[in-house]
């Protein structure tokens, strides 16, 4: 007896053509989440930011995620179809975002707002990754919600037969993705935070933390129907895995052997 998905309606309510739907209430969620977060690790962590500097911030690193997301997309996972048909790359609405895209475009943009106020880079970057898990989760919840991104075919009682993935129950990876990218990952970041770790620990263990939970949570995922499983047998979540995981890695290395020279 396998569990059964719940079926839910994907647009909350819909006024003429203007439809709500509960990915994009959980996008919403997850910025909402993310500026509590931030505004309190910025007391605890002693970073002088006024409200106008926290928003200021908050619009900057929700273009990087929109802006990098959807190029990530293009580029990564569908890069011949959007060569091809360049104006659709435009169509946000239809679907399509990248994490490894979204997650450079904030990179790149918090470090033009750091410069912009003088403000401290890696002080900034640990609190701005610290946020990332909420949004993260919820957004995992909402590819659950609108039956996609499912997991592999398994024998398990929990496994889900979902919409348009055929009559074989899969994994409810989805769910697996948004408790491993959501609370468990918030809990370690938040876990340093508390520890007073030197700046940057918790920027580049996000890297590494994310990367390693994101990389084993992939075979639990099925791979993108036109990708298929790629070098090794590797999926594309886990080759963009890789470098996250080397970056944080030294990253670590690096911040840790300066603190203890000092």
């Amino acid at each position: 007896m396998n569990a059964v998905f719940p079926q839910i309606d994907p647009v909350i309510f819909q006024v003429g053509p203007l439809a709500v739907r509960w990915y994009g209430l959980m996008y919403l969620l997850g910025f909402i989440g993310a500026y509590f977060v931030i505004r309190h690790l910025a007391q605890r962590r002693n970073l002088d930011l006024s409200p106008d500097q926290l928003s200021d911030l908050l619009f900057y690193g929700v273009l990087g995620v929109i802006l990098g997301g959807r190029l990530g997309y293009t580029l990564f996972y569908n890069f011949a179809y959007y060569f091809r048909h360049p104006l659709e790359v435009f169509s946000v609405w239809e679907g399509g975002m990248s994490f490894h895209g979204g997650l450079l475009g904030v990179v790149v943009a918090a470090l033009i707002y750091c410069r912009r106020r003088c403000l401290p880079t890696f002080l900034v970057g640990d609190i701005l990754v610290t946020a990332a898990p909420v949004g993260l989760g919820l957004g995992r919840v909402g590819n659950f919600i609108n039956g996609e991104l499912w997991g592999r075919v398994t024998s398990h009682p929990w496994g889900m037969v979902f919409p348009d993935a055929g009559l074989d129950p899969r994994h409810p990876s989805q769910l697996y993705e948004a408790v491993g990218e959501g609370p468990l990952l918030f809990l370690l970041l938040y876990g340093l935070h508390r520890l007073k770790v030197p700046h940057g620990v918790v920027f580049f263990s996000f890297f590494f933390a994310y990367g390693a939970i994101r990389f084993v949570l992939e075979f639990f995922r099925q791979p993108d129907a036109h990708l298929g499983f790629l070098w090794g047998g590797a999926t594309m979540g886990q080759l963009l895995c890789l470098p996250m995981i080397f970056f944080g890695g030294i990253g670590l290395i690096v911040v840790l052997k300066r603190k203890g020279r000092q």
